[in-house]
């Protein structure tokens, strides 16, 4: 799923692109897509782009008349831009918005069909869209421990709830707590002040250093970015089971859940000790290794 990183760029460079120009026509070539009747989709036509906005892991065009078309891209979907009367691809295209210079295309892979787009009138209705996180980029510490321990959770469930935090998903989650020195399956209320005080250091670096590098991968494939993953092999931990961690060498480890996973570095975030995977250690019981050095 595209997280703050990867909408931040998708904004940037739809900004640069669309602001000031008029949407000529919005194309709907899966209607599934479009989850609001009123205002009717056909009245974003005509209408100047004054802005692009990031809500969450949601990309909003501003039309003038206080309209916002809301692109919520969910797991697969994603944002390409096309030259003039260039066309669209198959089955994956959702939405086409065309202006003179280009033209937007939201697609989305798989079948699953869980990208969406709202169409609303008016800021109160935008601001309905919105999960309530707390954006980690504009706050300071002290907000942030608050913002955390208002629930017990998890860290992992914490920095991916979005009525907690803006745009963190399962990828950069995975960096940061690597960054942080911490346990996924640490308990919010029970971190101290240093720790949290770490945890928040590392959001921010991890996100900015990310976005950053996002910009720069966009620029060197000519100015969009075209190959957005959860996937890279410059992260530490996400996505690299059995690889070594980059700092201790030590081989990533993995828990895995429904139809996610976390990765985590057992030396270098919970003092070598295995967390529970419930699918393998409940399989393996007794069986289970439960500290790094036993994995031989």
């Amino acid at each position: 799923m595209p997280e703050l990183p990867d909408v931040t760029v998708y904004v940037e460079r739809l900004a640069q692109r669309s602001v000031g120009q008029v949407l000529r026509r919005v194309q709907l070539l899966n209607p599934f897509v479009l989850r609001t009747a009123v205002p009717p989709i056909a009245s974003a036509q005509g209408r100047r782009v004054l802005g692009v906005e990031r809500l969450g892991k949601r990309v909003v065009l501003c039309l003038d008349g206080e309209l916002f078309l809301v692109l919520h891209l969910m797991i697969a979907g994603r944002l390409r831009w096309l030259a003039p009367a260039a066309k669209s691809p198959g089955k994956i295209a959702l939405v086409r918005l065309d202006f003179d210079d280009g033209s937007l295309l939201f697609t989305e892979a798989g079948s699953q069909r869980r990208a969406s787009l709202h169409l609303v009138q008016g800021r109160a209705a935008l601001a309905a869209l919105d999960a309530g996180g707390l954006d980690v980029l504009r706050c300071d510490g002290a907000d942030f421990g608050e913002r955390l321990r208002s629930e017990n959770h998890t860290l992992k469930r914490a920095l991916t709830d979005p009525r907690l935090f803006s745009g963190i998903g399962n990828a950069y989650s995975d960096e940061i707590l690597h960054r942080a020195r911490l346990s996924p399956l640490a308990l919010t209320r029970a971190l101290g002040d240093e720790d949290v005080r770490r945890l928040h250091e590392a959001t921010r670096a991890v996100l900015d250093e990310w976005t950053a590098r996002l910009r720069d991968e966009a620029d060197r494939a000519g100015g969009w970015p075209d190959k957005v993953t959860a996937f890279h092999p410059q992260m530490a931990v996400h996505g690299r089971f059995g690889q070594p961690c980059p700092d201790c060498g030590s081989p990533v480890q993995r828990i895995v859940y429904a139809s996610n996973e976390c990765n985590y570095c057992a030396r270098c975030q919970t003092g070598g000790r295995l967390l529970a995977d419930r699918s393998l250690s409940r399989l393996l019981k007794a069986s289970w290794p439960k500290h790094l050095d036993e994995l031989g």
